[in-house]
């Protein structure tokens, strides 16, 4: 198989920024401007911010048309690829791939994808990591002949459409169980007409005091039974054991805490153990856990956030928030819709992991 530079193929442009200062170079500005959060290995369909034309010709920044490979050059988006779908420029961050003949523009899309790996490896700078212009012309991309990239992005095209649409049903369901709770709630706020309600202290059972940190040094010697959690590895409802992030498996001689029920929301059913980053609690008899999880996912907790660098919500803080207390069959009611909703979800999780898994396969087949 041939390899080829980008830069033996086509042309690379990197972007620039008017200066902010010059409200002329941004103020009802109609000239699409990008910034490299919007490479995420998907489509670019929109502009978040525009500058003037003003801005345009007093700044480095070059317009990639539409069908450009864009590729970010910095912090965490550093190596992630954008699909541009219409004409626009972007920030010193975003170097843009423009179109040419010998590439089908999406077979280099799914090829820079498959690198991004490699490209992390390959990126310079300690807090801020950042590959250059340079580097993006300097890849070598395997040249198919056209006919054969067509057929490579056939491929993987039907299953990235299939991979979107699953993703698009769950956020459906989720936008359907969202819904479900403001008809059946409303704007649940402590002391409101419709409901009374309680301190989340007063409606919940604190099991923080046994729990203990797990160190760096003994998490391989405690792999093996148990589920573990740190704050990270909390998220909005966990129906499966997973091991990534700070979510472990630990042994029964673990020195976190142990819980044997459904201790809240937040966590799986078993027994788990968390670190002295999570806050652990049970429901009492007046709140379902459920609907509990969702109120305060519903809620806009900010003002008992603590904290500016780290964000943090303390103890304290955590006992005071206000919960509202519908009738428990209410409440109950709610939680069998969440189970039903989330049985669908899990079917349509499944088949979006099937298909994930046999995308990232073929891109291992094609790509190496």
């Amino acid at each position: 198989m041939e390899y080829k530079k980008i830069i033996e193929l086509t042309t690379v442009v990197t972007g620039g920024t008017p200066s902010t200062e010059k409200r002329e170079y941004w103020d009802n500005g109609s000239i699409p401007w990008l910034q490299s959060g919007c490479c995420q290995n998907c489509e670019v369909n929109s502009a978040g911010k525009y500058i003037t034309q003003e801005g345009y010709d007093n700044s480095s920044t070059r317009m990639m048309p539409a069908d450009t490979v864009m590729i970010a050059l910095t912090g965490a988006t550093a190596g992630k690829v954008g699909y541009l779908n219409f004409a626009a420029c972007g920030n010193q961050s975003i170097t843009g791939i423009l179109p040419c003949g010998a590439l089908n523009q999406r077979y280099l899309f799914y090829y820079l994808i498959s690198q991004r790996h490699k490209i992390l490896a390959d990126c310079v700078g300690g807090a801020q990591a950042h590959i250059s212009q340079g580097y993006v012309k300097n890849i070598k991309v395997p040249v198919l002949s056209l006919v054969e990239q067509e057929q490579v992005v056939e491929v993987l095209t039907q299953l990235n459409n299939i991979i979107s649409m699953r993703r698009k049903e769950i956020g459906l369901l989720d936008t359907l169980v969202k819904s479900r709770f403001a008809e059946m709630f409303g704007d649940v706020k402590y002391g409101t007409e419709r409901w009374g309600g309680k301190p989340f202290k007063d409606i919940t059972i604190n099991l923080d005091s046994k729990r203990k940190p797990v160190k760096d040094a003994d998490r391989k010697k405690m792999q093996g039974i148990y589920p573990y959690y740190g704050a990270t590895g909390i998220v909005d409802y966990v129906n499966d054991y997973r091991q990534d992030g700070d979510f472990l498996l630990i042994s029964e001689d673990g020195k976190a805490l142990e819980l044997r029920s459904k201790p809240i929301a937040f966590l799986a059913s078993g027994k788990i153990w968390v670190n002295n980053h999570a806050h652990v609690q049970q429901c009492t008899d007046e709140c379902n856990m459920i609907y509990l999880m969702y109120h305060i996912n519903f809620m806009d907790i900010s003002i008992w956030v603590t904290g500016i660098d780290q964000k943090k919500l303390n103890r304290a803080n955590l006992d005071i928030i206000p919960i509202a207390l519908p009738p428990i069959e209410l409440q109950n009611q709610f939680a069998d819709f969440v189970v039903s909703v989330d049985k669908s979800k899990s079917k349509i999780q499944k088949s979006l992991e099937e298909t994930q898994l046999l995308f990232d396969s073929l891109m291992q087949k094609y790509f190496g």
